[in-house]
């Protein structure tokens, strides 16, 4: 069985609620970091909480979202070892796993409707790295971290 790791803000909330049952009925067990409600609040924490649980190991992906995915993908890529990508379409979910080896999908709850937001986790979740001549390019982002 799989297993991931999901969390928002309360722009991404309603949203992330969708997302769980979604995953559950696939028969894929989801943790949920948080938020818990639709009240404001911070979304670099709730990147933060789901980050740390990924760079420990304890899951290999996980999903964020947040109003437009954009404010969450950057909390997240701060950092190490994270390859968060925000997206609002299906080939760019495959083609992140493919050949960016993303481990974190960002997408917000204001762009996305909960039918293509499923959809994209499910190819998140369903595709591989290609590996070949981008595991190189992840590589050397991996470089990019150690330098600074």
């Amino acid at each position: 069985m799989k297993k991931i790791i999901i969390g928002s803000d309360h722009g991404g909330f309603e949203l992330k609620k969708e997302v769980i049952a979604h995953l559950e009925k696939r028969g894929i067990e989801v943790t949920d970091v948080g938020t818990y409600s639709t009240e404001s609040c911070n979304y670099p924490d709730y990147a933060r909480a789901l980050c740390k649980r990924i760079q420990s190991g304890e899951f290999e992906r996980g999903i964020l979202v947040c109003g437009t995915g954009i404010g969450i993908s950057i909390a997240a890529n701060k950092h190490n070892g994270i390859r968060a990508a925000c997206c609002s379409d299906t080939f760019s979910a495959r083609m992140t796993r493919m050949h960016n080896d993303a481990n974190v999908l960002c997408f917000g709850g204001r762009v996305v409707g909960a039918g293509l937001a499923c959809d994209m986790v499910d190819l998140f979740v369903d595709t591989e790295f290609e590996g070949g001549r981008h595991t190189d390019r992840v590589n050397m982002l991996a470089e990019i971290e150690k330098e600074n």
